[in-house]
């Protein structure tokens, strides 16, 4: 009984696993939408979130499941406590994927950003894509170090996040406010993946510790996702 219970554990883990390069492959796919004007690729992402969530509903069934039936001793009492955050992080970074696609789609047929900012959200859904694959490679292998390096990639957003406002806020910025507005979604919406990413990362630490490493802001790792329509703040 205890074997098939561990297994199950195991199972909980790959699943999450596979739900973060699913939430990888949205992200990459929803950047080439939006780069690219192309409205069927933007309408699958969208489409797709619901599968996302219907996948992370799997797993927090089994999660209740076992606790349930089963009596988890500490460490597996953490890794059910962290799987449950870490289906929120996964379900929100989903959405706010689906939400750069939306942004494809309410612009098309007209490209949604300027050529000279492609390089720049490019660069943004390629990070952000990077960390939610980095993400799923410390679920995988539960390496603590890992899970610390992810970190510094959140830092080379932030920087082209800072670079991205730089050329808004430009006096010779010729887009206008409506252009402007969504280059702020956007970029707002890859800097929340890659949070997201660093708090799964930090739940690793916590799964294999025991302690709740401290997040950027000097506050211990948060709480998981928040609704799903679209909301910068989230």
């Amino acid at each position: 009984m205890r074997d098939s219970y561990h297994e199950q554990l195991d199972d909980i883990l790959a699943e999450l696993e596979r739900m973060t390069r699913t939430v990888s492959t949205a992200v990459r796919r929803s950047t080439a939408a939006l780069l690219e004007a192309d409205i069927r690729q933007a309408e699958e992402v969208i489409a797709a979130d619901i599968q996302l969530d219907a996948a992370g509903e799997g797993v927090e069934e089994k999660v209740f499941e076992l606790m349930a039936r089963q009596a988890p001793v500490a460490n597996e009492l953490r890794m059910l406590v962290a799987a449950l955050r870490m289906v929120a992080d996964l379900e929100r970074m989903g959405d706010l994927a689906a939400h750069v696609s939306k942004i494809a789609r309410l612009r098309y047929p007209a490209p949604a950003i300027p050529a000279e900012l492609h390089d720049v959200i490019q660069e943004m859904g390629t990070v952000a894509g990077t960390m939610v694959d980095a993400a799923g490679d410390v679920i995988k292998t539960r390496d603590v170090d890992a899970a610390t390096r992810l970190e510094s990639t959140d830092d080379e957003m932030d920087k082209l996040r800072s670079n991205q406002f730089r050329l808004m806020m430009d006096d010779t910025w010729p887009h206008g406010v409506e252009v402007a507005v969504d280059i702020a979604l956007l970029g707002r919406y890859y800097e929340r993946i890659s949070d997201h990413a660093v708090s799964m990362a930090r739940r690793v630490v916590y799964l294999v510790t025991g302690e709740l490493p401290i997040a950027i802001g000097g506050t211990a790792a948060g709480s998981g996702a928040g609704a799903s329509t679209p909301n910068p703040n989230n």
